[in-house]
């Protein structure tokens, strides 16, 4: 539907001081509806980052979202007449996104990543991180002939990342390991949806403690990276995401160094270690200097992302330790 953004004019005040009857009778068809939304996220300063990056992008998701429609829908549905009960909720979608800060993603419940559709709530992060190239790639740059046989997910929240690379290499048996309880059932709710349970277990605990004594091709993880000066500085957006995946001590690696100790003993000989540190990519290098971590680049955008092979853990366990 972008080659109709051109066309929408953007108000500079939100239309929301009007009463829901009045919005719901006079506003009509999809238009009308985005419209309205582009003018309200306009007028609230919306931060966006959880799925989309515009007050357009955003206005598309949320209104076919609430009307149940593909992403990929026939640009001529714009000019559709809306349903009163959809002009409720879409209303009462606006109302939750531009006033209470909610991201888009937890009022759908529904989040898409590498290209699949995932189940979240606010006892999950809401999927974004740059890894999906790797796993959309099969993880070639150490995968190339071959699916690793075993993978772990570690920190997985929803199960995204594990899922997705399950669903990209069908040889692959992945492990999805999380602290939080609740963010199992989540990531579950997301195995049972995409009928992976023959290859893919999720199982709570910490760190690597319900994984012990097994060994993996590969261990991928997200972990809590964010560090005390960029927790306290967040939009209001993040606010509504559990803050166990986000904190992680003032230089953002409380887990990260756990990680780095304690990898190797789960990794097979010729396994690889892939480690998202966001903004605490400056703590890593400060923290080890020395070691030679691959920070990976990614044509979409991110940064943050390091690499590490089992053989590399081995030369610089001493240095790691610390």
């Amino acid at each position: 539907m972008s080659d109709v953004s051109a066309r929408m004019p953007v108000p500079a005040a939100a239309p929301l001081s009007l009463d829901d009857d009045t919005l719901i009778d006079e506003l009509i068809t999809v238009r009308d509806y985005l419209r309205l939304a582009v003018s309200v996220f306009n007028a609230h300063d919306l931060y966006y980052g959880h799925g989309t990056d515009s007050a357009w992008d955003e206005a598309v998701a949320l209104v076919l979202g609430a009307l149940r429609l593909p992403h990929d829908v026939d640009p001529a549905i714009i000019d559709a007449r809306v349903l009163r009960i959809e002009r409720s909720r879409i209303v009462a979608l606006l109302r939750a996104r531009a006033v209470e800060r909610r991201p888009l993603p937890y009022l759908l419940g529904e989040s898409f990543y590498a290209g699949f559709a995932f189940n979240v709530d606010e006892r999950v992060l809401i999927p974004r991180s740059p890894i999906a190239e790797l796993i959309e790639s099969g993880f070639e740059l150490w995968f190339e002939t071959r699916d690793p046989a075993h993978m772990l997910d570690l920190c997985t929240g929803s199960g995204c990342i594990g899922i997705a690379s399950a669903l990209m290499m069908p040889t692959t048996h992945v492990m999805l390991a999380d602290i939080s309880r609740d963010a199992i059932e989540v990531a579950r709710a997301n195995i049972t949806r995409h009928d992976v349970g023959e290859r893919v277990k999720a199982v709570a605990g910490d760190l690597f403690e319900p994984v012990a004594g097994q060994r993996f091709d590969l261990i991928v993880s997200n972990p809590p990276y964010v560090d005390a000066s960029d927790l306290g500085g967040m939009p209001a957006e993040f606010g509504h995401e559990p803050t166990l995946a986000l904190g992680a001590g003032h230089d953002g690696l409380d887990l990260v160094r756990r990680m780095l100790r304690e990898a190797r003993e789960y990794l097979t000989d010729d396994g690889v270690l892939i480690v998202e540190v966001g903004n605490s990519e400056r703590h890593v290098i400060e923290t080890w200097p020395e070691v030679p971590f691959l920070w990976l680049e990614f044509a979409r955008g991110g940064h943050g992302v390091f690499a590490l092979t089992a053989a590399q853990l081995d030369e610089w366990a001493t240095v790691l330790s610390r």
